[in-house]
Protein backbone atom coordinates (compact mmCIF):
# COMPACT_ATOMS: atom_id res chain seq x y z
CA UNK A 1 0.00 0.00 0.00
CA UNK A 2 1.01 3.59 -0.49
CA UNK A 3 0.35 4.40 3.39
CA UNK A 4 3.88 4.41 4.61
CA UNK A 5 4.68 7.37 1.97
CA UNK A 6 1.65 9.23 2.64
CA UNK A 7 2.36 9.41 6.06
CA UNK A 8 5.99 10.84 5.42
CA UNK A 9 4.53 13.60 3.30
CA UNK A 10 2.17 14.79 6.15
CA UNK A 11 4.90 14.15 8.40
CA UNK A 12 7.25 15.91 6.33
CA UNK A 13 4.86 19.09 6.11
CA UNK A 14 3.85 18.80 9.87
CA UNK A 15 7.23 18.84 10.88
CA UNK A 16 7.83 22.10 8.74
CA UNK A 17 5.42 23.58 10.79
CA UNK A 18 6.82 22.37 14.19
CA UNK A 19 10.16 24.24 13.55
CA UNK A 20 8.32 27.31 12.59
CA UNK A 21 6.25 27.47 16.11
CA UNK A 22 9.19 26.19 18.50
CA UNK A 23 9.19 28.78 21.21
CA UNK A 24 12.79 30.18 22.26
CA UNK A 25 12.29 28.08 26.06
CA UNK A 26 10.87 25.03 24.53
CA UNK A 27 12.98 22.18 23.21
CA UNK A 28 10.09 21.96 20.41
CA UNK A 29 6.18 20.67 19.76
CA UNK A 30 5.75 17.11 18.26
CA UNK A 31 3.60 15.88 15.60
CA UNK A 32 -0.13 15.92 16.67
CA UNK A 33 -1.79 12.53 16.17
CA UNK A 34 -5.24 12.19 15.17
CA UNK A 35 -7.11 10.06 17.46
CA UNK A 36 -10.00 8.28 16.40
CA UNK A 37 -11.47 6.65 19.58
CA UNK A 38 -14.38 4.19 18.36
CA UNK A 39 -16.96 2.32 20.04
CA UNK A 40 -18.00 -1.13 18.30
CA UNK A 41 -21.56 -2.79 18.87
CA UNK A 42 -21.50 -6.12 17.89
CA UNK A 43 -23.91 -7.25 20.25
CA UNK A 44 -27.27 -9.35 18.98
CA UNK A 45 -30.27 -7.33 18.28
CA UNK A 46 -33.34 -7.34 20.58
CA UNK A 47 -34.21 -5.98 24.12
CA UNK A 48 -34.49 -9.58 25.03
CA UNK A 49 -31.01 -10.25 23.81
CA UNK A 50 -29.50 -7.18 25.76
CA UNK A 51 -31.47 -9.02 28.94
CA UNK A 52 -29.65 -12.48 28.18
CA UNK A 53 -26.02 -10.10 28.14
CA UNK A 54 -25.88 -10.85 24.55
CA UNK A 55 -25.88 -14.71 24.95
CA UNK A 56 -28.59 -15.16 22.12
CA UNK A 57 -26.72 -17.43 19.26
CA UNK A 58 -27.59 -20.86 21.01
CA UNK A 59 -31.64 -19.80 21.57
CA UNK A 60 -32.38 -17.26 18.02
CA UNK A 61 -36.45 -18.11 18.97
CA UNK A 62 -37.31 -14.42 17.70
CA UNK A 63 -37.17 -12.85 13.87
CA UNK A 64 -33.96 -11.16 15.65
CA UNK A 65 -32.40 -14.30 14.73
CA UNK A 66 -31.95 -12.75 11.05
CA UNK A 67 -28.60 -11.34 12.44
CA UNK A 68 -27.93 -12.74 15.37
CA UNK A 69 -28.04 -16.78 13.79
CA UNK A 70 -30.18 -16.43 10.71
CA UNK A 71 -30.24 -20.55 11.26
CA UNK A 72 -33.01 -19.96 14.26
CA UNK A 73 -35.41 -18.45 11.40
CA UNK A 74 -36.91 -21.57 11.14
CA UNK A 75 -38.30 -21.90 14.62
CA UNK A 76 -40.49 -19.24 13.87
CA UNK A 77 -44.15 -20.54 14.14
CA UNK A 78 -46.03 -17.69 12.23
CA UNK A 79 -44.42 -14.55 9.99
CA UNK A 80 -43.44 -11.73 12.58
CA UNK A 81 -42.47 -8.09 12.28
CA UNK A 82 -39.76 -7.06 15.00
CA UNK A 83 -39.02 -3.16 16.11
CA UNK A 84 -36.00 -2.05 18.28
CA UNK A 85 -35.59 1.32 19.78
CA UNK A 86 -32.20 1.46 21.45
CA UNK A 87 -30.58 4.62 23.84
CA UNK A 88 -26.62 4.13 24.64
CA UNK A 89 -24.95 6.35 26.61
CA UNK A 90 -20.89 6.80 25.89
CA UNK A 91 -18.76 7.73 28.52
CA UNK A 92 -15.12 7.19 26.63
CA UNK A 93 -12.38 8.18 28.25
CA UNK A 94 -9.11 10.43 26.68
CA UNK A 95 -5.94 11.56 27.75
CA UNK A 96 -6.35 15.48 28.24
CA UNK A 97 -2.72 16.27 29.39
CA UNK A 98 -0.03 15.93 32.05
CA UNK A 99 3.28 14.53 31.77
CA UNK A 100 3.92 11.89 28.82
CA UNK A 101 7.45 11.96 30.30
CA UNK A 102 9.51 13.75 32.54
CA UNK A 103 8.76 15.48 35.93
CA UNK A 104 6.41 18.95 36.13
CA UNK A 105 7.99 21.90 36.27
CA UNK A 106 5.07 23.16 38.69
CA UNK A 107 4.44 25.82 36.26
CA UNK A 108 1.04 26.79 35.39
CA UNK A 109 -0.79 23.72 34.23
CA UNK A 110 2.66 22.13 34.28
CA UNK A 111 1.63 20.83 37.80
CA UNK A 112 0.55 17.15 37.27
CA UNK A 113 2.60 13.61 37.71
CA UNK A 114 1.52 11.41 35.06
CA UNK A 115 -1.23 11.41 32.60
CA UNK A 116 -4.51 13.46 33.23
CA UNK A 117 -7.43 11.42 31.75
CA UNK A 118 -11.33 13.08 30.62
CA UNK A 119 -14.39 11.44 29.74
CA UNK A 120 -16.57 12.30 26.91
CA UNK A 121 -19.78 12.14 27.35
CA UNK A 122 -22.19 11.37 24.69
CA UNK A 123 -26.02 10.18 23.90
CA UNK A 124 -27.12 8.41 20.97
CA UNK A 125 -30.94 7.18 20.58
CA UNK A 126 -32.51 5.30 17.47
CA UNK A 127 -34.20 2.82 15.65
CA UNK A 128 -31.62 0.13 16.22
CA UNK A 129 -33.29 -2.79 14.33
CA UNK A 130 -36.15 -3.49 12.18
CA UNK A 131 -37.03 -7.06 10.54
CA UNK A 132 -39.72 -9.04 8.93
CA UNK A 133 -39.76 -12.68 8.83
CA UNK A 134 -41.65 -15.44 7.17
CA UNK A 135 -41.46 -18.92 7.99
CA UNK A 136 -43.02 -21.31 5.54
CA UNK A 137 -42.94 -24.81 6.47
CA UNK A 138 -39.19 -26.02 6.03
CA UNK A 139 -37.90 -22.64 4.93
CA UNK A 140 -37.74 -19.32 6.06
CA UNK A 141 -36.50 -15.75 5.04
CA UNK A 142 -36.41 -12.40 6.74
CA UNK A 143 -35.07 -8.98 5.29
CA UNK A 144 -33.68 -6.84 8.28
CA UNK A 145 -32.26 -3.10 9.07
CA UNK A 146 -29.99 -2.93 11.80
CA UNK A 147 -28.04 -0.25 13.26
CA UNK A 148 -24.39 -1.74 13.58
CA UNK A 149 -22.66 1.14 15.04
CA UNK A 150 -23.81 4.37 15.86
CA UNK A 151 -20.79 6.68 17.78
CA UNK A 152 -20.07 10.27 19.14
CA UNK A 153 -16.85 11.65 20.62
CA UNK A 154 -15.32 15.42 21.58
CA UNK A 155 -12.22 15.64 23.50
CA UNK A 156 -10.31 18.67 23.96
CA UNK A 157 -6.08 17.75 24.81
CA UNK A 158 -4.27 20.10 26.07
CA UNK A 159 -1.04 20.88 28.16
CA UNK A 160 0.60 17.89 27.12
CA UNK A 161 4.09 18.41 28.66
CA UNK A 162 7.23 16.02 27.79
CA UNK A 163 10.83 16.35 29.19
CA UNK A 164 12.96 18.97 29.09
CA UNK A 165 15.37 21.04 31.10
CA UNK A 166 15.18 23.16 34.07
CA UNK A 167 13.75 25.85 31.99
CA UNK A 168 12.69 24.61 29.13
CA UNK A 169 10.38 21.74 28.47
CA UNK A 170 8.05 20.70 25.55
CA UNK A 171 4.30 20.96 24.77
CA UNK A 172 2.53 18.76 22.80
CA UNK A 173 0.23 20.72 20.24
CA UNK A 174 -2.88 21.47 21.64
CA UNK A 175 -6.17 19.85 20.17
CA UNK A 176 -9.44 19.18 19.82
CA UNK A 177 -10.89 16.08 18.38
CA UNK A 178 -14.28 15.31 17.02
CA UNK A 179 -15.23 11.39 15.55
CA UNK A 180 -18.94 10.55 14.26
CA UNK A 181 -18.89 6.90 13.26
CA UNK A 182 -22.40 5.13 11.76
CA UNK A 183 -22.89 1.66 10.36
CA UNK A 184 -26.23 0.66 9.25
CA UNK A 185 -26.11 -3.18 8.03
CA UNK A 186 -29.72 -4.07 5.38
CA UNK A 187 -29.68 -7.62 5.09
CA UNK A 188 -31.37 -10.55 3.89
CA UNK A 189 -31.56 -13.68 5.54
CA UNK A 190 -33.01 -16.97 4.81
CA UNK A 191 -32.48 -20.63 6.44
CA UNK A 192 -33.27 -24.30 5.80
CA UNK A 193 -34.88 -27.27 8.05
CA UNK A 194 -32.05 -30.04 7.31
CA UNK A 195 -34.02 -32.41 10.05
CA UNK A 196 -35.83 -32.53 12.92
CA UNK A 197 -32.85 -31.61 14.82
CA UNK A 198 -30.42 -29.04 12.68
CA UNK A 199 -31.12 -26.08 10.37
CA UNK A 200 -28.40 -23.91 8.65
CA UNK A 201 -29.14 -20.35 8.19
CA UNK A 202 -27.03 -17.72 5.55
CA UNK A 203 -27.52 -14.43 5.26
CA UNK A 204 -26.13 -11.27 2.71
CA UNK A 205 -25.46 -7.94 3.83
CA UNK A 206 -24.95 -4.17 2.94
CA UNK A 207 -22.97 -2.33 4.92
CA UNK A 208 -23.58 1.49 4.52
CA UNK A 209 -20.57 2.96 5.99
CA UNK A 210 -19.89 6.48 7.82
CA UNK A 211 -17.20 8.09 9.81
CA UNK A 212 -15.93 11.57 10.06
CA UNK A 213 -13.15 12.12 12.29
CA UNK A 214 -11.37 15.78 12.87
CA UNK A 215 -8.71 16.65 15.07
CA UNK A 216 -7.50 20.18 14.77
CA UNK A 217 -4.21 21.24 16.56
CA UNK A 218 -3.84 24.68 17.75
CA UNK A 219 -0.71 26.87 18.91
CA UNK A 220 -0.73 28.28 22.44
CA UNK A 221 -2.52 32.09 23.15
CA UNK A 222 0.45 33.88 22.14
CA UNK A 223 4.18 32.88 21.50
CA UNK A 224 5.26 34.41 25.06
CA UNK A 225 7.40 31.95 27.71
CA UNK A 226 4.50 32.38 29.93
CA UNK A 227 1.61 31.27 27.57
CA UNK A 228 3.40 27.90 27.64
CA UNK A 229 2.32 27.01 30.95
CA UNK A 230 -1.58 28.48 30.61
CA UNK A 231 -4.21 26.91 29.62
CA UNK A 232 -5.12 26.97 25.66
CA UNK A 233 -8.38 29.34 24.61
CA UNK A 234 -8.31 28.02 21.23
CA UNK A 235 -8.32 31.32 19.55
CA UNK A 236 -9.12 31.27 15.97
CA UNK A 237 -5.75 32.74 14.89
CA UNK A 238 -3.54 29.86 16.44
CA UNK A 239 -5.12 27.30 14.35
CA UNK A 240 -2.09 25.65 13.13
CA UNK A 241 -3.89 22.66 10.56
CA UNK A 242 -6.14 20.04 10.97
CA UNK A 243 -6.10 16.27 10.24
CA UNK A 244 -9.35 14.45 8.94
CA UNK A 245 -10.34 11.21 8.19
CA UNK A 246 -12.99 9.89 6.38
CA UNK A 247 -15.08 6.69 5.16
CA UNK A 248 -18.13 7.18 2.73
CA UNK A 249 -18.39 3.45 1.80
CA UNK A 250 -20.01 -0.06 1.50
CA UNK A 251 -19.31 -3.49 1.10
CA UNK A 252 -21.56 -6.61 0.98
CA UNK A 253 -20.64 -9.42 3.28
CA UNK A 254 -22.26 -13.04 4.06
CA UNK A 255 -23.39 -14.71 7.17
CA UNK A 256 -23.74 -18.15 8.02
CA UNK A 257 -24.95 -20.43 10.84
CA UNK A 258 -26.35 -23.60 12.44
CA UNK A 259 -28.60 -24.25 14.60
CA UNK A 260 -28.13 -28.21 16.42
CA UNK A 261 -30.81 -29.89 18.77
CA UNK A 262 -28.59 -32.26 20.53
CA UNK A 263 -31.41 -33.11 22.94
CA UNK A 264 -34.98 -31.73 23.59
CA UNK A 265 -33.50 -29.79 26.66
CA UNK A 266 -30.04 -28.34 24.79
CA UNK A 267 -29.21 -26.50 21.47
CA UNK A 268 -26.23 -25.62 20.39
CA UNK A 269 -25.93 -22.91 18.18
CA UNK A 270 -23.02 -21.12 16.02
CA UNK A 271 -22.57 -17.67 13.43
CA UNK A 272 -20.12 -16.45 11.22
CA UNK A 273 -20.28 -12.74 10.18
CA UNK A 274 -17.48 -11.86 7.82
CA UNK A 275 -16.10 -7.98 8.28
CA UNK A 276 -16.69 -5.38 6.18
CA UNK A 277 -13.84 -3.47 4.11
CA UNK A 278 -14.25 -0.13 3.43
CA UNK A 279 -12.20 2.68 1.47
CA UNK A 280 -11.01 5.27 4.43
CA UNK A 281 -9.13 8.65 2.62
CA UNK A 282 -7.60 11.15 4.96
CA UNK A 283 -6.74 15.02 4.55
CA UNK A 284 -4.13 17.88 6.06
CA UNK A 285 -5.79 21.35 6.16
CA UNK A 286 -4.04 24.66 6.55
CA UNK A 287 -4.79 26.63 9.71
CA UNK A 288 -4.76 30.12 10.32
CA UNK A 289 -1.47 30.38 12.68
CA UNK A 290 0.87 29.78 9.44
CA UNK A 291 1.26 30.45 5.84
CA UNK A 292 1.09 27.00 4.08
CA UNK A 293 0.64 28.85 0.43
CA UNK A 294 -2.61 28.77 0.88
CA UNK A 295 -6.09 30.11 2.31
CA UNK A 296 -6.67 28.89 5.54
CA UNK A 297 -9.46 25.78 5.33
CA UNK A 298 -7.80 24.68 1.96
CA UNK A 299 -6.22 21.49 1.87
CA UNK A 300 -2.89 20.57 1.87
CA UNK A 301 -2.27 17.24 1.00
CA UNK A 302 -5.05 14.23 0.61
CA UNK A 303 -4.03 10.87 0.91
CA UNK A 304 -5.69 8.45 -1.79
CA UNK A 305 -8.40 6.18 -0.49
CA UNK A 306 -6.93 2.66 1.07
CA UNK A 307 -9.22 0.14 2.26
CA UNK A 308 -9.92 -0.96 6.06
CA UNK A 309 -10.89 -4.11 6.76
CA UNK A 310 -13.67 -3.60 9.94
CA UNK A 311 -13.62 -7.23 12.08
CA UNK A 312 -15.17 -10.48 11.12
CA UNK A 313 -17.15 -11.97 14.26
CA UNK A 314 -17.39 -15.69 15.37
CA UNK A 315 -19.95 -16.88 17.33
CA UNK A 316 -20.60 -20.25 19.47
CA UNK A 317 -23.64 -20.77 21.82
CA UNK A 318 -25.20 -23.24 24.45
CA UNK A 319 -28.74 -23.05 25.55
CA UNK A 320 -30.39 -24.81 28.38
CA UNK A 321 -34.55 -25.06 28.65
CA UNK A 322 -35.72 -26.73 31.82
CA UNK A 323 -38.47 -29.61 31.56
CA UNK A 324 -40.82 -27.12 32.80
CA UNK A 325 -40.23 -24.57 30.06
CA UNK A 326 -40.05 -21.85 32.93
CA UNK A 327 -35.91 -21.49 32.80
CA UNK A 328 -33.61 -20.65 30.40
CA UNK A 329 -29.62 -20.57 30.58
CA UNK A 330 -27.54 -19.32 27.34
CA UNK A 331 -24.00 -18.94 27.50
CA UNK A 332 -21.94 -17.65 24.35
CA UNK A 333 -18.19 -16.97 23.27
CA UNK A 334 -17.42 -14.86 20.34
CA UNK A 335 -14.40 -14.18 18.77
CA UNK A 336 -13.73 -10.65 17.37
CA UNK A 337 -11.00 -9.92 15.19
CA UNK A 338 -10.31 -6.40 15.86
CA UNK A 339 -6.54 -6.27 14.73
CA UNK A 340 -7.94 -6.91 10.90
CA UNK A 341 -8.35 -2.93 11.35
CA UNK A 342 -3.90 -2.27 12.05
CA UNK A 343 -3.39 -5.27 9.70
CA UNK A 344 -5.19 -3.85 6.97
CA UNK A 345 -3.81 -0.49 7.23
CA UNK A 346 -0.35 -1.55 8.10
CA UNK A 347 -0.23 0.24 10.77
CA UNK A 348 3.30 0.35 12.54
CA UNK A 349 2.92 2.46 15.43
CA UNK A 350 0.14 0.90 16.94
CA UNK A 351 -2.02 -2.35 17.74
CA UNK A 352 -5.39 -3.88 18.90
CA UNK A 353 -5.93 -7.44 19.99
CA UNK A 354 -8.85 -9.76 18.95
CA UNK A 355 -11.09 -10.35 21.65
CA UNK A 356 -12.56 -13.36 22.88
CA UNK A 357 -16.17 -12.19 24.64
CA UNK A 358 -17.98 -14.47 26.97
CA UNK A 359 -21.83 -14.02 27.64
CA UNK A 360 -23.83 -15.66 30.38
CA UNK A 361 -27.75 -15.07 30.65
CA UNK A 362 -30.46 -16.84 32.28
CA UNK A 363 -34.19 -15.95 31.61
CA UNK A 364 -37.68 -17.48 34.13
CA UNK A 365 -40.76 -17.33 33.00
CA UNK A 366 -44.06 -16.64 34.97
CA UNK A 367 -47.15 -17.41 33.71
CA UNK A 368 -50.03 -15.33 34.46
CA UNK A 369 -53.59 -16.30 32.62
CA UNK A 370 -52.90 -16.17 28.57
CA UNK A 371 -49.93 -13.97 29.50
CA UNK A 372 -46.57 -14.78 29.75
CA UNK A 373 -44.05 -12.67 32.08
CA UNK A 374 -40.33 -13.18 31.43
CA UNK A 375 -37.48 -11.89 33.87
CA UNK A 376 -33.95 -11.85 32.93
CA UNK A 377 -30.31 -11.17 34.03
CA UNK A 378 -27.45 -11.59 32.27
CA UNK A 379 -23.53 -10.38 32.61
CA UNK A 380 -20.77 -10.92 29.35
CA UNK A 381 -16.86 -9.88 29.92
CA UNK A 382 -15.66 -7.04 27.31
CA UNK A 383 -11.76 -7.66 26.74
CA UNK A 384 -9.50 -4.71 26.02
CA UNK A 385 -9.67 -4.06 22.69
CA UNK A 386 -8.80 -0.24 22.54
CA UNK A 387 -6.22 0.89 20.26
CA UNK A 388 -2.66 1.23 21.60
CA UNK A 389 0.94 2.85 20.76
CA UNK A 390 3.76 0.34 19.60
CA UNK A 391 6.24 2.73 19.81
CA UNK A 392 8.99 4.58 22.23
CA UNK A 393 7.43 8.01 21.42
CA UNK A 394 5.89 9.11 24.65
CA UNK A 395 3.17 11.64 23.00
CA UNK A 396 1.65 9.13 20.51
CA UNK A 397 2.17 6.25 24.23
CA UNK A 398 0.42 9.23 25.69
CA UNK A 399 -2.35 9.75 23.34
CA UNK A 400 -3.06 5.77 22.58
CA UNK A 401 -2.82 4.77 26.17
CA UNK A 402 -3.79 0.46 26.48
CA UNK A 403 -7.51 0.49 27.86
CA UNK A 404 -9.11 -2.63 30.08
CA UNK A 405 -11.36 -5.28 30.17
CA UNK A 406 -14.62 -4.29 31.10
CA UNK A 407 -18.01 -6.34 32.88
CA UNK A 408 -21.42 -5.69 31.57
CA UNK A 409 -24.32 -6.20 33.59
CA UNK A 410 -27.99 -6.68 32.13
CA UNK A 411 -31.32 -7.70 32.70
CA UNK A 412 -34.72 -7.34 31.53
CA UNK A 413 -38.16 -8.10 31.46
CA UNK A 414 -40.62 -9.56 28.78
CA UNK A 415 -44.83 -9.61 27.97
CA UNK A 416 -45.80 -12.12 25.52
CA UNK A 417 -49.32 -12.66 24.28
CA UNK A 418 -51.38 -14.03 21.69
CA UNK A 419 -49.73 -12.57 18.80
CA UNK A 420 -47.53 -9.70 20.55
CA UNK A 421 -44.82 -9.75 22.41
CA UNK A 422 -43.14 -6.71 24.23
CA UNK A 423 -39.45 -6.65 26.06
CA UNK A 424 -37.28 -4.64 27.91
CA UNK A 425 -33.50 -4.18 28.47
CA UNK A 426 -30.75 -2.74 29.91
CA UNK A 427 -27.18 -3.18 29.83
CA UNK A 428 -24.65 -1.55 32.23
CA UNK A 429 -20.84 -1.05 32.23
CA UNK A 430 -18.31 1.31 32.89
CA UNK A 431 -18.15 3.29 29.38
CA UNK A 432 -21.06 2.40 27.66
CA UNK A 433 -25.06 1.93 29.10
CA UNK A 434 -27.81 0.70 27.09
CA UNK A 435 -31.38 0.79 27.37
CA UNK A 436 -34.21 -1.25 25.19
CA UNK A 437 -37.11 -1.46 23.60
CA UNK A 438 -38.59 -3.79 21.27
CA UNK A 439 -41.71 -5.33 20.11
CA UNK A 440 -42.49 -8.59 17.99
CA UNK A 441 -45.96 -8.65 16.14
CA UNK A 442 -47.17 -12.55 14.78
CA UNK A 443 -50.03 -12.67 12.20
Amino acid sequence: MAIRSQRQSVLAVVLSVAAVLAPVCAEGQELAQPVVNLQFNFADPGARSLGFGGAFVGLADDATAAFANPAGLVQLGRPEISLEGRRTSYSTPYTEGGRAEGDPSGLGIDNTVGLRTARSENVVSGISFFSVAYPQGKWSIAFFRHQLANFEFFGETQGLFGGGTSCCQRRFFDQRTTNDFDFVNLGLSGSYRVSETLSLGLGVTYLDASLTAVTDAYGVDDDSVEALFRPNSYLPERWIFSTVATIEDGDWTLTGGFLWRVSQRWNIGGVYRQGPEVETGSELVAGTLVDFGVPPGEVIFRSPRVGVEFPSVFGLGFAYRAPDDRLTVSFQWDHIGYSSIVESLELDDQTVDDADELHLGGEYVFHRSTTLIGVRLGAWLDPDHQLRATVDDPFTRALLPPGSDEMHYAGGVGLAFKRFQIDFGIDFSDQVDTASISAIYSF
